[in-house]
């Protein structure tokens, strides 16, 4: 039994019950629907993120760079269509359906990314000559070995760097050593299993444009101005979105090491629908919000027979064919990404001048816009989880809980190979804890503390309201930046204790993880409540489309900064792990300051700004109980 799958089971019952009591005697029914339908969404997105870096460059074999690269164009992409997934909800759709129909595409999207194709081939070219690289195996459980006239052969970086082939005979074809420069890798991909790649997650990312901002609106909808209830209410909420992310995390992660990526993504695929089938049954607990604002113009034909909501949804199909084309090409991504960001500058401009009538309501505005752009520095830094630091976790981390093999209650308890040293053959999966982590299953680490924390920061925020106590939002956010800046730097002031084999305590990615948390608990829920209430009533789907935006950004930023970390590799493995050690420190360095320093800016900014939500705060009595 995974020592994870255990460790999850404990903090869900205990830190599970004391929230859905919370969401069952204080809060709007609908909330529970949202809650439940956004954790199996998110089960699905998260399932994926945890195993895509893996399946980039160890079946499609992508090098480190071109593969943070295509992931950072990927999600960016995830987080900018729910620009126009937004809009069309606040004019057209309403919320509900967009959030339906996203669903659909994101169901097929998934279950596409199921279908694996043939695992791409690599071979060494050397003198003329090539030679096969023979691959077995994913994540953990990976060997790859160098073919050498039918014989296969181990490899590690030689002194300068170049290639060195382990316990090579004399006199073969290839020498032992192999000068940097000296040979080159070719590698061969199957075409069907790329194309469906990247359909599968055009299907997503159109899917996601429509669901994301929608379904957060729906959640702002269900409370009234002012009510205290709010900030608690999207702090359980992100309890859902993470207890999704968590089960996720370490399922899909286990499946796709132990039976094919296509069980991993598969199961995703299936959360996904789970979720659809909860938000359709739950729809009369939403109390009729998120509804077009105007049914009767949806309905009306709009071409021939053909209504302007089936306009929507056909176009929304076309669109996924235009991602399709655009999603391997990170340069045109990125130049979408510079346009959509001067056009909602132009777009909040306006609403600025035209759209806003009083000067409370603009100073509301700008506030919202400020911490727009607080967030776009968090999640760059935030989101290196699936990129850098799930490579990072792969190549320079002991993946062990346990220092040798021992039991707990009877049980053998430790990873594969400490129980073996021990001699100690389990005679069953049940019948021994593995406390050996996959790198993937390190993504569940900030969903799981989450788990832990969001209950009490729940309270925090409901105590804080019953006193008309309210947290300065950009003080808020300054604390969580530095947070998350101090979290890259613990692995940083750690780097001493890396062993022979140049990896790190697991402790010490553990630690990164706790402070990326706590930064994200003071910023990202916050965020999105504050979103909804400084923002205009007319424009609040937008506004919340714009808070994606700067994920969407940040996700492409942040993937060109891992790029840049990315090390050499052959069959997807680690070439030189001291190298890469050294490459991940001085990246984790100056990504660690920028957030502190960002993070102390903020917090002067907000002794400037503390009046500019106008009481948009102030609340009630609250009846929330911690």
């Amino acid at each position: 039994m995974n020592v994870v799958v255990l460790i999850g089971i404990l903090v869900t019952l205990v830190t599970g019950i004391p929230v859905l009591n919370q969401l069952m005697r204080h809060h709007p029914r609908g909330l529970i629907v949202l809650f439940f339908a956004e954790m199996w969404e998110r089960f699905s997105y998260y399932g994926m993120r945890g195993i895509l870096i893996f399946y980039l460059t160890q079946h499609l074999l992508f090098d480190q760079g071109a593969a943070s690269s295509q992931y950072g164009s990927y999600t960016s992409l995830v987080y900018l269509l729910p620009l126009l997934g937004g809009l069309l909800a606040d004019r057209y759709l309403g919320a509900r359906k967009a959030v339906v129909f996203g669903a659909l595409l994101l169901t097929a999207g998934h279950l596409t990314m199921a279908y694996e194709g043939k695992p791409a081939t690599q071979n060494l070219v050397y003198a003329g000559q090539s030679y096969a690289v023979d691959i077995h195996g994913r994540m953990e459980g990976r060997t790859t070995k160098l073919m050498v006239a039918g014989h296969d052969y181990a490899f590690g970086p030689a002194a300068d760097g170049g290639l060195e082939i382990k316990d090579l005979p004399a006199g073969g074809p290839l020498p032992a050593v192999l000068p940097k420069g000296s040979y080159k890798m070719e590698t061969h991909q199957d075409p069907t299993g790329v194309n469906a790649f990247y359909l599968a997650v055009s299907l997503i990312i159109m899917g996601v444009g429509f669901l994301k901002p929608n379904i957060s609106t729906v959640v702002g909808q269900l409370y009234p101005q002012g009510d205290p209830r709010r900030d608690s209410g999207f702090t359980l909420y992100y309890y859902g979105v993470n207890l999704g992310a968590f089960w996720a995390s370490v399922l899909c992660a286990l499946l796709g090491q132990s039976f094919g990526w296509w069980a991993g993504f598969g199961l995703a695929g299936v959360g996904m629908a789970a979720g659809l089938i909860v938000f359709i049954i739950g729809k009369p607990l939403l109390q009729g919000k998120g509804e077009s604002p105007n049914p009767e113009l949806l309905r009306k034909p709009l071409v021939g027979p053909i209504s302007r909501e089936w306009l929507i949804y056909l176009g929304g199909l076309l669109g996924v064919g235009a991602v399709w084309l655009l999603v391997p090409h990170k340069d045109i991504v990125g130049t979408a990404l510079k346009l959509s960001s001067a056009a909602s500058a132009l777009f909040i401009l306006g609403i600025l001048i035209f759209l806003c009538k009083t000067w409370v309501e603009r100073q509301r505005m700008m506030l919202a816009v400020i911490l727009v752009l607080g967030a776009v520095v968090f999640f760059t830094l935030f989101e290196q989880a699936g990129t850098s630091l799930n490579l990072f976790a792969a190549s320079n981390v002991d993946m062990t809980i346990t220092r040798h093999a021992t039991s707990f209650l009877g049980l053998p308890m430790g990873s594969a190979e400490q129980l073996a040293a021990a001699g100690i053959h389990p005679t069953s999966t049940f019948g021994w804890i593995d406390t050996g982590i996959g790198a993937a299953q390190t993504q569940s680490f900030n969903a799981g503390f989450i788990l832990i924390f969001a209950p009490i920061f729940a309270a925090m925020w409901a105590w804080l309201g019953q006193r008309n106590v309210a947290a300065n939002p950009t003080l808020t956010f300054g604390l969580g930046l530095i947070q998350v800046g101090l979290g890259f730097l613990v692995v940083v002031w750690g780097a001493g204790m890396a062993d022979a084999s140049f990896r790190m305590p697991l402790m010490m990615l553990g630690l990164l993880y706790l402070l990326h948390t706590t930064g994200e608990l003071f910023l990202s829920p916050v965020g999105m409540s504050e979103i909804t209430k400084l923002s205009m009533p007319t424009v609040v789907s937008f506004m919340m489309a714009v808070w994606f935006l700067a994920s969407s950004v940040a996700q492409f930023v942040g993937g060109a900064i891992a790029a840049k970390m990315g090390s050499e590799t052959i069959g997807g493995e680690v070439l030189d792990p001291k190298l890469a050690l050294a490459t991940s420190l001085h990246g984790f360095n100056q990504l660690g300051w920028a957030g502190v320093i960002c993070g102390g800016v903020f917090i002067l900014l907000s002794f400037f700004v503390r009046g500019w939500s106008h009481g948009v705060k102030a609340p009630a009595h609250a009846e929330i109980e911690a």
